[in-house]
């Protein structure tokens, strides 16, 4: 019998493992990622859910979309009709699947955009996690405690989100690609597009079932349109 090399070499890469207990086992690709490919990166929000409505924390917790949810995703649709998709990825969880559904993609499921992982504070809205702390906690700035489930840092989600953008910026050298997926795992991936800290994601306001597209403007990334829906918002999400 052949003794094992020291390396490793012919066996299966080990499963990368990040935050929520999502692990992958894709390797990196054998080429860096190009210069500023002339695709588009359109991002969805899933549509509305009950816990967005109310502005409850929703990570991992798989619930669906309200009507209203629904008709929001209808309406990105149409907002994406025009795009030429060399990719499309969606996170596993039911209410980002079923946007894209309604939005009339087809995606293929990516476990790597799945929602961060709130832990303890799954299922709360900020106001209530405030009035418990008694200073103005956004998660952004303060993180997240342990509950049912680990929970995630900033810079975890932002590992995940690094990943997902190796296998999204040689596809757009092909054409667009879209993400359906969660607002603030969105609003990191953008921070990280943008060759910025993960957490200027914090200054990013993403509503459910809006559409934003970013590119490469003159080499450079950059943010084409921004939380695009069927109106103005009024005031900033509150999830």
């Amino acid at each position: 019998m052949r003794p094992a090399s020291p390396r490793g070499e012919g066996r299966a890469p080990a499963p990368r493992h990040y935050g929520c207990h999502v692990a992958t086992d894709d390797p990196l690709p054998d080429r860096p990622a190009p210069d500023a490919p002339s695709g588009k990166l359109v991002l969805l929000r899933h549509g509305e859910t009950e816990w967005s409505r109310q502005g409850r924390h929703t990570g991992l917790t798989d619930i669906p979309l309200t009507a209203r949810g629904e008709s929001l995703a209808r309406s990105a649709g149409r907002l994406v009709a025009g795009y030429d998709f060399s990719l499309v990825l969606a996170s596993p969880l039911q209410r980002a699947q079923r946007t894209a559904e309604l939005a009339g993609l087809r995606p293929e499921i990516d476990p790597l955009l799945v929602e961060w992982d709130y832990g303890g504070y799954e299922g709360r809205t900020t106001g209530d996690i405030r009035r418990e702390l008694g200073y103005d906690w956004s998660a952004f700035t303060h993180g997240v405690i342990r509950g049912r489930t680990p929970g995630e840092t900033v810079e975890e989600v932002a590992a995940r989100a690094s990943r997902v953008l190796t296998r999204v910026l040689p596809a757009m050298a092909q054409g667009d690609v879209a993400l359906v997926a969660h607002g603030h795992f969105l609003r990191i991936l953008t921070a990280v597009f943008l060759r910025l800290a993960p957490r200027f994601g914090g200054q990013l306001s993403l509503d459910a079932g809006s559409v934003s597209v970013l590119a490469f403007y003159r080499e450079q990334p950059a943010i084409l349109s921004w939380n695009h829906g069927l109106e103005l918002p009024l005031e900033p999400s509150e999830s």
